[in-house]
């Protein structure tokens, strides 16, 4: 039987395996570089509003912070529940719950928090605004909300939703394949580039340098991933700037395919 929704917590179980010391030290770096420095975790209390394979949460708490992590997949809080036990058995200050952003009394239960991350999470939900909205609401005052949305480009991204729904209504043994057959227009552009420069593989592998996540994992997750919405930088900031938020930082992937990221300052 074939489902709409991508398996997200079954391609992170693969990236555990895949987990290393130098990926998890490129997602403290990740963290450190948005949120103004390591003083934004140390001590603080953070939330993952979903958490996938854990790594985030991970990174947050050899930071120093105390972190909540939770996601609507199984298999994802099992993934986020197996790095706590990798690296912070038994720790009272990080626990894992199932849980959705959609759900207005779970996150209400949550409290708030000093520091809100939702990295490439929001957009499949299958109710973006809604989530948004309750991210926002999981921010203390004086509180930062990292977040990063997939991109609007108008047309392909309505042709993108059509390529995630094939995969995810195909059956599993040619799901594989779909991938496989989208990773050149995902990774032709950078890879030819990295030829003519005489620096064979260079974009796969700072890639993983950048986030410490693996390409390949991310290209699956890409064509996949559904739920599947977008929105234009500038909608995100109206949304937030209109709930008593102050954009504190941001990076765009200059108009093209991919996430946009935004740290707000609850004022």
């Amino acid at each position: 039987m074939t489902s709409d929704r991508f398996a997200f917590g079954a391609n992170w179980a693969r990236f555990l395996d895949q987990l290393d010391d130098a990926r998890i030290e490129t997602a403290e770096r990740s963290l450190v570089d948005a949120l103004g420095g390591a003083a934004a975790l140390e001590g603080r209390d953070f939330i993952d509003v979903g958490s996938g394979s854990g790594l985030s949460s991970l990174a947050a708490r050899r930071l120093g912070a105390r972190v909540t992590s939770f996601d609507y997949d199984a298999e994802s809080v099992a993934c986020t529940t197996e790095l706590r036990r990798r690296y912070f058995p038994a720790d009272p200050r990080w626990r894992v719950e199932q849980g959705s952003a959609l759900d207005d009394e779970f996150i209400a239960a949550l409290g708030t928090f000093d520091v809100v991350l939702s990295w490439g999470v929001l957009h499949h939900t299958g109710d973006m605004w809604h989530a948004l909205g309750n991210a926002g609401r999981l921010v203390a005052p004086g509180g930062l909300l990292y977040i990063a949305i997939y991109n609007d480009q108008g047309r392909p991204s309505q042709r993108w939703a059509l390529v995630k729904r094939l995969y995810n209504r195909a059956p599993g043994p040619v799901q594989p394949a779909i991938a496989a057959a989208f990773l050149p227009r995902l990774w032709a552009g950078p890879l030819l580039r990295d030829a003519l420069r005489r620096k064979p593989f260079a974009s796969w592998r700072e890639y993983r340098q950048a986030r410490g996540m693996s390409p390949w994992i991310d290209v699956v997750d890409w064509v996949g991933g559904y739920p599947f919405e977008v929105a234009k930088p500038e909608q995100i900031f109206d949304f937030y700037t209109g709930r008593g938020f102050a954009l504190r930082w941001l990076r765009t992937c200059g108009g093209g395919l991919g996430c946009n990221e935004f740290v707000f300052l609850r004022t």
